[in-house]
C-alpha cells in the first residue's frame, strides 16, 4: 500500500433510522431511483428491480443486464426466505479445445488458472457467458411485485438517454482498463476518448463528460415494453447473439431461449440464538455456513465489541471454510488480488420485506465486448472455469458457473438484516464479519460498517486493517503471516458490501464507508432530493 496515504484524515458515513423503507447501494443516484419506487407504493422486490437496471447503467464496469447474480429475498408477511439463483452459464456450443493451454503457467486476473492462449476464457467474445440477471429480476418481479414492469425500468433509461458523468472516480476505473478496452472496437467507442485515451473531464468544477448510452437505453426501452424474456426469447437477445458470434463467441439464440433463473428453498441454519438463510448450490452460501458453524464452537467474548480472540476466531473459521470450499466445490483457488466486477445492493420496505442482490459481469468490464446492437457490456462467466480438463470446475458447455456472490439474510429477535458485498473471493469474508458483528455483539448496523475488518481469502497471508488495536494484530500474528494495510478508495484491499437492517419497525442502511458513490437512502428522504 502507498506510504503517500494521510494517517490523520477520516471517513465516516452517517446512518440514519426511519421507519421508511431504505435502498442501500454502491451507487447514490441506484439507492435514490430504489427510494422513489417505495415512496411510491413499491414493494422491496420493485425497488431491487429499479436499482439493478440504474446500477447497470451508472456502474456499467460492476454488473448490468449481460452479466448474472444471486439474490436472497424475506417475505414480512410468510416470514419465510426464497433464494433466486440467476448466476450465468457456459454455452451449449463452447469447445474445451478452443481454449488450449499455452504453456506459459499462471494466468493472472481473477484466478491462477493455467494461462490459455491469447487470454480467450478472460478477455473478447470467446470469454462471454449466457448473462441471468435480467430473468432473475423478471421472475422476482412476476412473483412479487405490485407496481408495473415498465415503472420500474424508467429511471434506468432516462439515466442511460442521459449517459454516465464521467467524474474523477468514473475516470479513474476507466484509466484502470484503457489497455483492454481499446482492443474492441465498440468498448473503445463507448469508454475511450478517440478509441484510445482515458475518457477524463478537466480539472474545473464546470467540466463535465458523459458517456454515450443512447443505445443501451434504446434497449432497456424494449425490456420494458416487452418484458424480461426479450432479452432471451425476442428480437433483441437474437440481435445480442449475432453480435457476439461476429466477434468469435459461441453465446447463441438457443442458449438465450433455454436460459432460466431457478428460485430455490433457501440454505437455512441457526447459530446461537439467530438464524442465517443464504443461497445454496454453486455460490458462497455453503462456505458461509461452514465458517459460522466453525465459530459456534468459539467462545468470542461479548459487547461491546469484537477482541482479540475473537478476530482470530474468524480469521481460523474463515481458512478453514476456504479450504472445504476449495477442495468440495470444485473451485481450485482464486487469486485475491483483484476485487473483481461485481455490487451489491440492499432493501427493506416499510412492512419488513427485504431484498439482498449481488450482480456481477465478472472481471471489470467484463469481457471488455460491448454488443453494438444493444449497447451492453457483456460478461466473462467464462473465466469462472479451469481452463485444465478433469477437474470439478472443469470448462465444458453449458455448466453453471461458481460463483463467489453471498447475499445474506439474518435474524435475531426483532433484528431483521440483509448483507452483502462486492470483491471476488474478499466478500465472504466481509458478510461474515458483519453478521458476526450484528449477532455476537449486538453492534448497530453503523459501528459494524465502520469497523476494521480482516481479509482470510488469501492462503499465504491474512490481511488486516492497520487500524485494528495493537493486541488485535499481535494476536493474529500468533497464527498467521499478516500483512497491515490501510482501507481505501482505490484499490480495494478487502471487500464493498452494503447492508440494511429492520429491528422492530426501524430500519438503517449503509455502504462501504470508503465507496465514493455508495449510499443509502430512505423513501422519506425522496422528497428532499
Amino acid at each position: 500500500m502507498s506510504q503517500n496515504l494521510s494517517h490523520s484524515s477520516q471517513t465516516r458515513k452517517h446512518v440514519i433510522e426511519t421507519e421508511h423503507g431504505v435502498v442501500a447501494a454502491q451507487h447514490r443516484l441506484a439507492a435514490l431511483a430504489g427510494a422513489e419506487v417505495l415512496a411510491a407504493g413499491g414493494d422491496a422486490v420493485d425497488a431491487a428491480v429499479a436499482t439493478s437496471f440504474v446500477i447497470g447503467v451508472l456502474e456499467p464496469w460492476m454488473s448490468g443486464p449481460a452479466g448474472g447474480g444471486a439474490m436472497m429475498l424475506w417475505r414480512a408477511e410468510e416470514g419465510q426466505a426464497h433464494a433466486l439463483n440467476h448466476g450465468m452459464r457456459s454455452p451449449g456450443a463452447l469447445d474445451p479445445a478452443d481454449y488450449p493451454l499455452s504453456g506459459r503457467g499462471k494466468a493472472g486476473d481473477l484466478f491462477p488458472w493455467e494461462h490459455v492462449e491469447g487470454d480467450r476464457n478472460v478477455q473478447g467474445a470467446t470469454a462471454i457467458a449466457v448473462p441471468g440477471v435480467v430473468d432473475g429480476l423478471g421472475q422476482a418481479h412476476e412473483r412479487f411485485g405490485k407496481m408495473p414492469w415498465g415503472e420500474l425500468l424508467a429511471p434506468a433509461i432516462d439515466h442511460a438517454r442521459s449517459g454516465l458523468t464521467v467524474d474523477w472516480f468514473a475516470a479513474l476505473v476507466i484509466a484502470s482498463c484503457t489497455r483492454e478496452l481499446a482492443k474492441d472496437p465498440d468498448a473503445a467507442a463507448l469508454f475511450l476518448e478517440d478509441g484510445q485515451w482515458p475518457t477524463i473531464s478537466g480539472w474545473t468544477a464546470l467540466a463535465e463528460k458523459r458517456l454515450d448510452q443512447s443505445r443501451m437505453a434504446d434497449s432497456l426501452d424494449q425490456i420494458a415494453r416487452h418484458g424480461a424474456r426479450t432479452l432471451y426469447d425476442g428480437d433483441l437477445g437474437a440481435a445480442m447473439a449475432k453480435d457476439v458470434q461476429d466477434k468469435g463467441g459461441s453465446l447463441s439464440v438457443a442458449d438465450l431461449q433455454a436460459y432460466r433463473a431457478e428460485f430455490h428453498a433457501p440454505l437455512d441454519f441457526a447459530y446461537r440464538d439467530a438464524r442465517f438463510h443464504v443461497v445454496p448450490g454453486l455460490t458462497a452460501g455453503p462456505t458461509f455456513r461452514d465458517t459460522f458453524a466453525a465459530l459456534e464452537t468459539e467462545d468470542l467474548g461479548s459487547a461491546p465489541g469484537p477482541g482479540p480472540d475473537s478476530y482470530a476466531a474468524m480469521a481460523a473459521a474463515l481458512k478453514g471454510a476456504y479450504a472445504r470450499r476449495l477442495g468440495s466445490m470444485g473451485d481450485t483457488g482464486e487469486s485475491p488480488a483483484a476485487p473483481g466486477c461485481t455490487t451489491h445492493f440492499s432493501v427493506v420496505d416499510r412492512d419488513g420485506n427485504m431484498v439482498a442482490q449481488t450482480q456481477t459481469l465478472l472481471s471489470i468490464f467484463g469481457s471488455r465486448v460491448v454488443s453494438p446492437s444493444t449497447g451492453f457490456l457483456m460478461n466473462n462467466g467464462i473465466m469462472w472455469f479451469d481452463p485444465v480438463q478433469g477437474r470439478p470446475n472443469s470448462l465444458g458447455p453449458n455448466k453453471r458457473c461458481l460463483m463467489n456472490v453471498c447475499p445474506v439474510i439474518g435474524e435475531q429477535g426483532d433484528k431483521l438484516f440483509a448483507f452483502g458485498a462486492s470483491g471476488g473471493r474478499k466478500i465472504l469474508g466481509a458478510v461474515a464479519q458483519l453478521s458476526s458483528f450484528v449477532t455476537d455483539f449486538d453492534m448497530s448496523l453503523e459501528d459494524s460498517f465502520h469497523a476494521p475488518r480482516i481479509d482470510a481469502s488469501d492462503a499465504n497471508q491474512l490481511i488486516a486493517d492497520d487500524s485494528l488495536p495493537r493486541d488485535v494484530l499481535d494476536r493474529l500474528r500468533e497464527d498467521n503471516e499478516v500483512a497491515e494495510t490501510k482501507r481505501t478508495i482505490f484499490p480495494y484491499a478487502f471487500a464493498c458490501p452494503a447492508g440494511v437492517m429492520r429491528d422492530g419497525t426501524r430500519n438503517s442502511g449503509c455502504t462501504e464507508i470508503m465507496s465514493p458513490w455508495g449510499d443509502a437512502v430512505s423513501e422519506d428522504m425522496t422528497k428532499d432530493i
